[in-house]
């Protein structure tokens, strides 16, 4: 059993094999040589894994990410950020985070607003004097912005997979996003005032109008979609579905810039996303049902409680694994792989689920843009045409930043708390 759970997964790992390759081959491989179960329980447990309402909301969302990040939706936000900015130092670095934030509102995905704001946000900083790794770093690292701001996909998986209130996590990811985006735009002001790089131009009420009106349906998408969740209007698989609709109105009727040719493409795109999400979901399901049935987690509990490990140890040593695991795996991966196994310890030492998967998702958001494998450096040595040695070292000193907020996540929950409390949940 120690070969089929623990060694058969790490030596697929280590020869580069798919995640739910690696998940389902040492689940198969349990069930049939070392446990006393039919081998109809995997297609069972397969299907049932994937059965959740609440994940319905994942391909929705992933719909209305990708409709709404072709065109010029990134681009008026960019202007209308811009236009709120004004004269502040490092306004286009500010304007950057501003806008990474409300994409990620809207997309749910850091690799989307890698793309769509690195395109018009990287020129405009090189012409106006911002050192090429530094601007290629913030906006690979201030992209990671979108999966701690609601909508997150993440969120979504981590509460179908810990069985936690998906509007309660999407509650508690607010302030700590928002935080997040205040202290990144704070030390690029610092960085920029220092540098001295980065002109601005003194904002005009007349320009703020006219940009507002312009990203003012790009802007409707989150205020409908968190209005609605918060307001009681509808559940997070409604809002999702609600979302996807209202992204085919506005590229298609209102900005007319997505032909019916490219909304079925988009569609197209959404299901092969999806379909890689949920066989990941299905196989760590199954995973996670052959560790359960073995006792494995509860064993993990009966050892961790054995050493008297304190709250903030524990936290100490998940947030060291997690930072690790996140430079080598995506966060979906992740959370399916890790969260059956810390879930029950974190039960068990008495820590706020909805907080653990705030610390879980920032951590992994962390690994977004930490070598070796970050998602978010490919994308934009892709999107920015840079060498990822550069943008590596443009990363270096926003990752000090995540690495400071994420501590203090951590050890002040009362943070994600208040937050969840201040959007009227008990």
């Amino acid at each position: 059993m120690t070969f089929a759970l623990g060694l058969l997964p790490a030596g697929l790992l280590i020869f580069g094999l798919p995640i739910f390759v690696v998940l389902l081959a040492a689940a198969v491989v349990a069930l049939a040589f070392f446990m006393n179960v039919p081998m109809t329980a995997v297609h069972q447990n397969l299907f049932g894994s994937i059965s959740q309402s609440g994940l319905l909301a994942v391909p929705y969302f992933i719909f209305a990410g990708e409709l709404m990040s072709r065109g010029t939706v990134s681009l008026r936000l960019v202007e209308f950020v811009r236009s709120l900015v004004g004269r502040m130092p490092g306004a286009l670095g500010v304007t950057t985070v501003g806008t990474a934030t409300v994409f990620g509102a809207i997309s749910g995905s850091s690799a989307a607003a890698v793309a769509s704001v690195g395109k018009v946000m990287h020129p405009a900083m090189q012409k106006d004097g911002y050192p090429e790794s530094f601007s290629a770093g913030m906006i690979t690292s201030v992209s990671a912005i979108g999966i701690i701001i609601p909508p997150s996909i993440p969120m979504i998986v981590y509460g179908a997979s810990s069985e936690t209130s998906i509007p309660r996590l999407y509650a508690a990811g607010v302030l700590p996003g928002l935080l997040l985006a205040l202290v990144l735009a704070v030390f690029i002001m610092v960085r920029a005032r220092v540098g001295g790089f980065g002109s601005s131009e003194r904002p005009s009420l007349q320009g703020i109008l006219r940009a507002s009106g312009r990203a003012f349906w790009a802007l409707g998408a989150p205020v409908i979609v968190l209005g609605g969740i918060y307001g009681g209007v509808f559940s997070p698989t409604e809002a999702a579905a609600v979302a996807s609709f209202y992204a085919i109105l506005v590229t298609r009727f209102v900005f007319r810039e997505l032909s019916w040719a490219d909304i079925l493409d988009c569609a197209t795109t959404t299901v092969l996303f999806s379909a890689q999400i949920l066989v990941i979901v299905a196989a760590a399901g199954l995973f996670s049902w052959v560790l359960t049935v073995n006792q494995i987690p509860q064993s993990m509990v009966a050892w961790v409680v054995s050493l008297d490990v304190s709250v903030w140890q524990f936290l100490v040593a998940v947030n060291i694994m997690l930072l690790i695991w996140g430079c080598f795996m995506d966060p979906l991966a992740a959370i399916l792989l890790l969260t059956p196994v810390l879930i029950p310890i974190v039960d068990s030492l008495g820590i706020d689920k909805v907080h653990f998967g705030i610390v879980m998702t920032l951590n992994l958001a962390v690994g977004l843009f930490t070598p070796p494998f970050g998602i978010n450096i490919f994308v934009a040595q892709s999107a920015l045409g840079m060498r990822a040695a550069d943008i590596y070292r443009g990363t270096l000193p926003f990752f000090l930043t995540f690495i400071a907020l994420l501590a203090l996540i951590t050890f002040v929950p009362e943070i994600s708390l208040f937050s969840m409390d201040l959007m009227m949940f008990d």
